[in-house]
């Protein structure tokens, strides 16, 4: 990895995404460029030097107000899709758009809201828990197990948590509009030509598979697997698979109302569950390798009071990304095993 050169002539470094290589060393002819992408990851802004910049505006005039922003030194083109691309340019044929359109969170339920965490410990806090095997999701109090005898697993109703093996627990959810209150809600997202109808999660396949968002759903199959081991799934409303993730929200209440947490027009939304591996449900190889092996969880229970379990974890995000915007978002998930 290198720095090239800006200073002078203009350079053009350009490389294949894995799927290009993959479809290259095929050599079955089924290469074909028809698109690419273009990003300013590495453009800082604020070296625009005009009559808004805080040293004033460039005083060799207009034709040097961007000089420092054409000659920034960029880093040479390199593959790994963990790093580069993160803010992708797009083309919006409405030239009188004031607010670009976000994806957010939305956490206004408890059947939607991350973890807040175990007592005393922050670990687990602000993310999606994955439990699992069925012994790490079992009720946190054992006295309401058919076998008393067992280990108290880890489950706890409207805590963040997900049964990694059946789906029960929170739903993760995804609202897309434009977040502002200058716009009425009740405003069509469509005619400002930024309504998101493909989305795209990215999940290490290692660990989870995307699942829907109804209870007892099986995972569905991904895309494309990159030599990372990162699994791309596409769903678009309206088709077989997409449908059921993918929805319109219509709703025109306020924010805070209704479970809304777009302010302004909205767009679609995008819910889904993730399950674990099988690999995570009988080994522990991964956690070895990626997480951490041995972690106090402290629980309250109605049956002895406060207790400690030692679980294992792997702390990762999962991604999600509009294909038609290009807007991203990235949100952490952490799977949990307890050591029995």
């Amino acid at each position: 990895m290198a720095f090239l050169d800006n200073s002078g002539d203009i350079i053009l470094d350009a490389v294949l995404t894995d799927l290009g290589r993959k479809r290259l060393a095929e050599g079955t002819g089924r290469f074909d460029i028809r698109k690419f992408s273009l990003a300013d990851d590495e453009i800082n802004y604020n070296l625009f030097k005009n009559a808004n910049h805080v040293d004033g505006a460039d005083s060799r005039g207009s034709a040097y107000y961007d000089l420092d922003i054409l000659q920034t030194p960029v880093l040479e083109s390199f593959t790994n899709n963990t790093s580069v691309m993160k803010h992708k340019l797009i083309i919006i044929p409405n030239q009188d758009l004031l607010y670009l359109p976000i994806m957010k969170l939305n956490e206004e339920t408890n059947l939607t809201k991350r973890s807040t965490g175990t007592p005393g410990n922050a670990v687990f806090q602000d993310r999606f828990v994955i439990l699992v095997n069925q012994l790490s999701a079992r009720n946190e109090d054992k006295s309401k197990l058919a076998d008393t005898s067992q280990n108290q697993g880890l489950y706890k109703d409207q805590a963040g948590m997900i049964d990694g093996v059946t789906g029960k627990g929170v739903t993760i959810r995804v609202d897309q509009g434009i977040d502002s209150e200058d716009i009425d809600p009740s405003t069509s997202i469509t005619e400002f030509g930024v309504r998101e109808n493909q989305w795209k999660i990215e999940i290490d396949d290692r660990f989870g598979k995307i699942a829907p968002s109804t209870e007892g759903g099986l995972p569905v199959d991904w895309q494309f697997l990159d030599d990372d081991n990162v699994a791309h799934y596409y769903f678009t409303e309206g088709d077989a698979v997409g449908g059921s993730f993918v929805t319109n929200n219509n709703v025109t209440a306020k924010k805070g109302d209704a479970d809304e947490t777009i302010a302004g027009p909205r767009g679609t939304m995008l819910q889904f569950k993730i399950l674990s591996t099988q690999d995570l449900r009988t080994g522990d190889t991964l956690f070895s390798k990626f997480g951490v092996t041995s972690q106090t969880w402290t629980r309250s229970t109605t049956v002895t009071g406060t207790a400690s379990t030692t679980v294992k974890y792997i702390d990762t995000v999962i991604r999600i990304s509009g294909q038609t915007t290009g807007y991203r978002i990235d949100i952490p998930v952490v799977f949990v095993k307890i050591i029995s």
